[in-house]
């Protein structure tokens, strides 16, 4: 019942959350992912790498590793299989505080359409 709260629109109060909130959050989540990701790639490609995996392999894929990492610092702290060093430390600074205000932004903005509707 309460996942169900979450998606239908309660009649007395106004809409709580709705599913356009929800797709719009993932979508500047997947957006966040694929844009820092794509920083981490480019440095790898012009010979600048921001990121260290500590199993090294023989056949790194760096496509793979520079999203994984991407996700992973916007969502949480990571798992420390993949390191950043240099000026990839900022960046991952940088991108692990959008991942800690994206959340908040989002309760807000419900809170202020709720207001609006109120």
């Amino acid at each position: 019942m309460s996942l169900r709260t979450l998606f239908v629109p309660n009649t007395v109060k106004g809409k709580l959350v709705s599913i356009d909130n929800f797709l719009y959050l993932g979508s500047v989540y997947l957006t966040v992912i694929i844009g820092f990701g794509l920083i981490y790639l480019l440095f790898e490609l012009i010979g600048m790498p921001l990121l260290r995996e500590v199993n090294t392999q023989d056949h790194q894929n760096i496509f793979e590793t520079s999203f994984y990492f991407s996700a992973m610092t916007l969502f949480s702290v990571g798992n420390g299989d993949v390191i950043p060093h240099g000026l990839g430390r900022i960046i991952t600074v940088t991108e692990a505080l959008i991942g800690y205000t994206l959340p908040a932004a989002f309760v807000a903005r419900v809170v202020f359409d709720r207001e609006k509707v109120s």
